[in-house]
């Protein structure tokens, strides 16, 4: 049995009002709520996500850190109607409590306490990796090594789908509000302000990225596929 990862110093600091603390779990995970949060665009987001992947998800899928919501149990009805495997990942065991609440009985899932930049998973073992709204809660040398590890494990032509914050435009009526909000409660999520995804992710492993923008530009889909 391999040990359980340590929970990151970073996160103990920056996220123990949302992520960590027990009652940080109790008040996010409200649908209603998460949806709030991001203005309203949850289930474009969720579902644009999860059109990239697919209605039948056979073979094994990987998710990267557990969400808010009910992204994960769609995710998983989709790898159900596809016969397949899905695998979540997350570095806090009450994340992964959360989440087994969350899910049906009949879910294909398999729970595992792991560190996002240091999976121990072999090379080239999935179909597919979704990171959705992760990479802006991390540290930019922990966020370099999580994209290298979700390319790592993604089969070659395997598609990794990255939902996340993104620069809205100059005009956006909310820029100030989420520059303040973000710089606030969210002090690493600016780099997606100010850089592109692309910058962070190891060339060698990449074949192809598409990216696509909402809400003004507010949020940002990108997909990559694994060389």
């Amino acid at each position: 049995m391999q040990e359980a990862a340590a929970v990151p110093q970073y996160l103990h600091d920056t996220y123990w009002w949302a992520y960590v603390h027990p009652n940080a779990v109790r008040l996010f995970e409200r649908q209603w709520l998460v949806n709030l949060i991001l203005w309203g665009n949850f289930a474009k987001l969720r579902d644009g996500a999860l059109a990239e992947l697919g209605t039948e998800l056979p073979g094994r899928t990987l998710q990267v850190a557990c969400v808010y919501g009910d992204f994960t149990p769609c995710l998983a009805e989709r790898v159900h109607a596809g016969a397949g495997a899905l695998d979540v990942v997350d570095v806090l065991p009450i994340q992964l409590q959360n989440l087994q609440a969350k899910l049906p009985a009949h879910a294909q899932a398999n729970l595992v306490q792991r560190d996002a930049s240091d999976l121990r998973f072999p090379d080239a073992s999935y179909e597919r990796v979704v990171l959705f709204f992760l990479l802006h809660e991390m540290p930019l040398e922990v966020r370099r090594r999580t994209l290298d590890e979700a390319l790592r494990v993604a089969k070659p032509g395997a598609q990794v789908v990255i939902v996340d914050y993104h620069a809205p435009g100059r005009w956006h009526p909310l820029r100030a509000v989420m520059r303040w909000i973000l710089r606030n409660f969210e002090p690493f999520a600016l780099d997606l302000w100010n850089h592109e995804v692309e910058r962070w992710l190891p060339a060698e492993r990449v074949a192809s990225i598409r990216k696509e923008t909402f809400y003004g530009g507010l949020y940002q889909k990108l997909v990559v596929t694994a060389r």
